[in-house]
């Protein structure tokens, strides 16, 4: 009886709905069933992927940004207190100039990006 009772369960064809079940398959994942019914979709891949590649941009440029604003008041404060030394001039234009190539190429960044992303994934939403 026992043997029977481990056998029957195989014996009888079990009704699999693959439609409910690929459906609560891609609802776990918040994904939405294809018209094919036995796939799942994201179709706000590209607008998650876009917007994450903005929001780390936006963060490193605006670190970036605070970090050369802070340079340029470091340089100006050497200028200030040069005393005339050439040494110290040359060094504290420098700083200057190097943060402000420092944040003409992070806006550059920003441009190329914003246009790979708007260009090659074909959204029009970035930031």
């Amino acid at each position: 009886m026992a043997a029977a009772a481990l056998i029957v369960p195989f014996a009888v064809p079990a009704s699999v709905y693959a439609a409910d079940l690929t459906q609560s398959l891609c609802g776990g994942t918040g994904l939405t069933l294809a018209a094919d019914g036995a796939t799942c979709v994201n179709s706000d891949s590209e607008k998650t992927v876009n917007s994450t590649i903005s929001l780390a941009l936006n963060i490193f440029s605006a670190i970036v940004g605070i970090i050369a604003v802070v340079m340029i008041i470091v340089g100006g404060v050497k200028y200030i207190t040069s005393q005339g030394e050439s040494a110290n001039i040359t060094s504290a234009k420098n700083t200057i100039l190097y943060a402000l190539v420092g944040l003409v190429v992070v806006a550059l960044a920003q441009v190329i990006v914003r246009f790979v992303l708007d260009r090659f994934i074909g959204s029009n939403t970035v930031g």
